[in-house]
């Protein structure tokens, strides 16, 4: 398994930004996939963003909100969110997994590794 840590949640205001950060402490072979997921009280966990392999894919919602990214030796994952909205209250989590070219990259069962997730929470 991956070992991952994320950090990076805090308070913003609506309009507002915030950069999340996920760093794997094991080695790339582990795992092809990295992403950033949120669940917020009620709902279910649902993808964010995802890195799989070199390509990047979004949730429908976070197009043009949100980038994610990951250092040249790709041991550290961030998620850039700006225009920040209440609705994208929530425990953000980073996850990482080895995934088939068949399977479905933002489905979070998928995934097998999770950091202790950070908690972002916006006000109006």
């Amino acid at each position: 398994q991956v070992r991952l840590a994320d950090s990076g949640g805090g308070a913003a205001q609506a309009g507002g930004s915030l950069t999340l950060s996920c760093e794997a402490s094991t080695r790339r072979a582990t795992r092809n996939s990295v992403g950033w997921f949120r669940q917020a009280p009620g709902k279910e966990r649902e993808a964010v963003a995802v890195i799989y392999v070199d390509e990047v894919i979004y949730n429908d919602f976070a197009k043009g909100r949100v980038t994610i990214s990951q250092n040249a030796a790709k041991t550290t994952v961030y998620l850039q969110m700006n225009s920040l909205k209440p609705e994208d209250s929530g425990l953000y989590y980073c996850a990482a997994g080895y995934l088939g070219p068949e399977q479905d990259k933002l489905l979070p069962q998928n995934y097998n590794s999770w950091a202790q997730g950070t908690q972002v929470t916006v006000s109006s």
